[in-house]
């Protein structure tokens, strides 16, 4: 019996086998959950269904997360197909390009709501469309990064957009908790993403992330696939509204240690 066995779980946002949604579907599929998946847009179906494939994954359904009427669509699906949901993973962040170079005060009105829109109130609205298919227990989880707290250099809008994406997930945390649902987060460490990909300067940040975090290492999307089994499992059953760092203990340092040398 793994830990998710008999759960159903959606996870929303798989683009590649480089997703940290990829490294939670593996872990959730050795675990023993039922997988669906949601992607964004037909140039991610020709990705996504050969991984659905990998792991027998029947429930695989487009959705355009700006559309209400997207989202309740995928709610009837998955209640004919499931039942009721237990787990869903919001692996969702969109800014445009231009909105993550220069300065943040150049940040243009329409790309800062298309950032807030696709990368916070996407939780939201998934959240809220499926709340009346939810199991007492059910969790969610969503995705945040460091520079929600911290200015990262290029990431800008999406730091902002990061930032009340964490807000949000303590404020439903809140709201669903009397209801015996629970609601969190993982901020993990730079991960070589199909996201991560649009950030100016990623491979600097990567080697410089290793050599200042505590264990000196990179993370990896399995490392998230692992953290995100913990907080979807019953072994979680009272953490809620928490942000949980995958980061090698990055979060922290306030400045590296010259000193400290590995042994």
């Amino acid at each position: 019996m793994g830990l998710l066995s008999g759960k159903n779980a959606l996870i929303f946002g798989l683009a590649n086998d480089r997703s940290i949604a990829w490294g939670i579907a593996q872990a959730f599929a050795r675990e023993g959950a039922n997988l669906g998946f949601s992607y964004a847009g037909e140039a991610l179906e020709k990705r996504v269904k050969p991984l659905a494939q990998q792991l027998g994954v029947s429930f695989v359904e487009q959705c355009d997360v700006a559309s209400d009427a997207e989202i309740a669509d995928v709610v009837d699906k998955a209640k004919n197909h499931f039942g009721n949901i237990d787990i869903i993973v919001h692996s969702i962040g969109f800014a445009n390009k231009e909105e993550l170079n220069g300065n943040y005060y150049d940040t243009s009105r329409a790309g800062f709501h298309l950032a807030m829109d696709i990368s916070v109130y996407s939780f939201v609205a998934i959240a809220k469309a499926f709340q009346p298919i939810l199991n007492k227990g059910a969790a969610l989880l969503t995705l945040t990064y460091y520079g929600s707290v911290k200015v990262a250099p290029n990431y800008n809008m999406m730091g902002v957009a990061k930032a009340a994406l964490e807000a949000s997930t303590r404020y439903m945390a809140s709201d669903f908790g009397p209801q015996g649902i629970r609601v969190n987060a993982i901020s993990a460490g730079p991960i070589r993403t199909l996201a991560a990909s649009g950030v100016s300067g990623f491979k600097d940040m990567l080697k410089n992330f290793a050599e200042m975090a505590p264990m000196r290492e990179n993370v990896t999307a399995e490392d998230c696939g692992n953290a995100a089994v913990y907080l979807c499992s019953d072994w979680s059953s009272h953490v809620t509204g928490e942000v949980h760092y995958v980061d090698s203990g990055y979060n922290i340092m306030a400045a590296s240690n010259p000193l400290k040398k590995e042994e």
